[in-house]
């Protein structure tokens, strides 16, 4: 049987909370880029079939479902944190400052959060850490689209400046086409140098 996936959000709301913000982030693992974090905050009437974890979904789904939660949703907020602040704080807090930060630019602003995973963030708001989240919570799914077609975009944009290395395919994550790619032209400026498969070829 499929969970339902609104049943956190209907926890919230039975305690009184309105807005409710889904919470996740995208590109812990790479080897390249920034981490970026999406909040969503969807009404409780809302259907859009096909929500799910935005890694169980093809890249031509994850482009739809993209436009539409950008069509009707109260308010989508974006975080991103470079490869600099993730070498000077390391990636955990690099992808909870993001998630911070992406709650900050919700507006209207969230009264209650769900968290993806097992961390809570900086904020004041009352939240919730759910571990699997984005497969557990629609608010979260819809942030975990939301994080990961940024993402996408974001790499595809530094592919032009670096093709080199083919960020355009695998996204800066760690594939044998980008550890070998490492291993001829050296890195590039978002390259994290903290990483293992990085910092050996500086």
């Amino acid at each position: 049987m499929e969970p339902d996936l609104w049943l956190f959000e209907k926890k919230a709301f039975q305690k009184g909370f309105s807005r409710i913000a889904g919470i996740d982030e995208a590109g812990r693992g790479p080897l390249a880029g920034p981490v970026v974090s999406a909040a969503v905050i969807i009404p409780i009437s809302l259907q859009i079939p096909g929500v799910s974890d935005s890694k169980k979904l093809t890249p031509k789904k994850r482009c739809y479902l993209y436009e539409k939660i950008y069509d009707f949703a109260v308010s989508v907020g974006i975080g991103i944190v470079d490869p600099f602040e993730i070498d000077r704080i390391n990636i955990l807090q690099a992808a909870l400052l993001s998630m911070a930060m992406a709650v900050e630019n919700l507006a209207p602003q969230p009264d209650c959060l769900l968290i993806d995973g097992t961390f809570l963030i900086s904020s004041a708001l009352p939240q919730e850490a759910i571990p699997k989240g984005d497969a557990l919570s629609v608010s979260i799914a819809a942030a975990s689209i939301i994080a990961k077609v940024t993402r996408d975009r974001l790499m595809e944009r530094y592919h032009q400046d670096y093709p080199q290395f083919g960020f355009s395919k695998h996204k800066g994550y760690p594939t044998k086409a980008h550890k070998k790619a490492i291993q001829k032209f050296g890195c590039c400026p978002i390259h994290r140098k903290s990483f293992r498969g990085v910092k050996e070829h500086l």
